[in-house]
């Protein structure tokens, strides 16, 4: 079971929505998250069960940001809005490079979602798995 996060710019939440109801089956028996209303929205649209975090302007990214920091996140989905400036940009900034600094698979578009969903469903992602398992400093 990994650890998956969902996040969506208010012009992408469609896109998210019909993403994940395509996907449905592959996301099924890992543990979802998400920012507050991408939560939601998924939440309405199909039968998964995610824990929402508060709006991405309000703290969401960083509340994503903190499991990321920890290690605890496996792979994160977010639609960026390019186009559109964001107020809390920082956020999204620092979130995106503690992906780099974990090493945290992270589309953010489309494309790159189905790429790395395609892995997922694959099995590719079992190295996630011993990241977890041995994690540095863990006394076994």
């Amino acid at each position: 079971m990994l650890n998956i996060a969902f996040i969506a710019h208010d012009r992408k939440k469609e896109e998210i929505v019909n993403f994940v109801i395509a996907y449905e089956h592959v996301f099924h028996g890992h543990k979802l998250y998400s920012t507050g209303t991408t939560g939601l929205r998924i939440m309405e649209q199909t039968q998964l069960d995610i824990h929402r975090f508060m709006s991405g302007p309000l703290g969401g990214d960083q509340q994503i940001g903190a499991l990321v920091a920890k290690n605890e996140m496996d792979l994160i989905i977010f639609l960026r809005d390019p186009l559109m400036a964001q107020p809390h940009e920082p956020d999204i900034i620092a979130l995106l490079r503690l992906c780099d600094v974990q090493g945290i698979p992270v589309a953010t578009n489309i494309a790159t979602a189905e790429i790395l969903v395609k892995a997922l469903d694959r099995g590719d992602f079992m190295w996630r798995e011993l990241v977890h398992k041995y994690k540095p400093g863990v006394e076994e």
